[in-house]
């Protein structure tokens, strides 16, 4: 909740996908984080250079805070894709085309909304099936709509962009909370949401 001042507190998930030729992170933190982040990586046994790709769903501060950690890195920025020494490669996602990172397991794709150019990652083959790393697209788990609608840039776009997602997503990681578990007809649950973790994947092909 907001202070008397009017600030609030307010830091983004991020999430590490390994486990094959890729090393990928999702959002970065901010810049506050940053010994954090570092901390983080090393229980995983990993240095800031082990991470082949970064992709930051959008280009909030509490979201790609950390980004100068990674200059060996792809880097993925909503429709940008770079690496290291400044190359920049066109992408169709500015158009609405997911931009694969490896075929079948791990791509970016166009979910426009919280702001216009934001993006998820839409990991394939965990153990809990596919996930979906998606930014602000839902703040967290148990969220009011007039939460997200406030923090929307096209309040239209994100409510096709959460449908889009909850349809082909079984685990869903938010922007600010634990992930959950997407319950469709049969299941027990809300249709929507259960708290669970998110898998594996990935390649570095950009």
């Amino acid at each position: 909740p907001p202070r008397p001042d009017g600030t609030f507190r307010a830091d983004g998930s991020i999430t590490l996908i390994s486990g094959g030729p890729l090393t990928a992170l999702v959002d970065t933190g901010g810049p506050w984080g940053r010994d954090h982040l570092v901390e983080l990586l090393a229980t995983e046994g990993l240095r800031p250079n082990d991470v082949t790709h970064v992709i930051c769903t959008h280009g909030h501060s509490d979201h790609v805070g950390n980004v100068n950690l990674f200059p060996e890195a792809v880097l993925v920025v909503g429709g940008d894709l770079s690496g290291p020494g400044g190359w920049y490669r066109p992408t169709a996602l500015a158009r609405g085309v997911p931009h694969v990172l490896h075929p079948g397991f791990l791509e970016v794709t166009p979910t426009p909304g919280h702001t216009l150019s934001h993006v998820s990652v839409v990991v394939r083959g965990t153990a809990l099936g596919t996930a979906v790393v998606a930014g602000d697209l839902f703040e967290r788990e148990e969220e009011e709509e007039e939460e997200w609608m406030a923090l929307s840039e096209d309040v239209g776009k994100q409510r096709e962009s959460r449908g889009r997602v909850l349809a082909v997503a079984d685990v869903v990681v938010p922007g600010h909370g634990a992930p959950f578990r997407v319950c469709r007809g049969g299941e027990e649950g809300s249709g929507e949401e259960e708290e669970e973790e998110e898998g594996e994947g990935g390649d570095p092909e950009a």
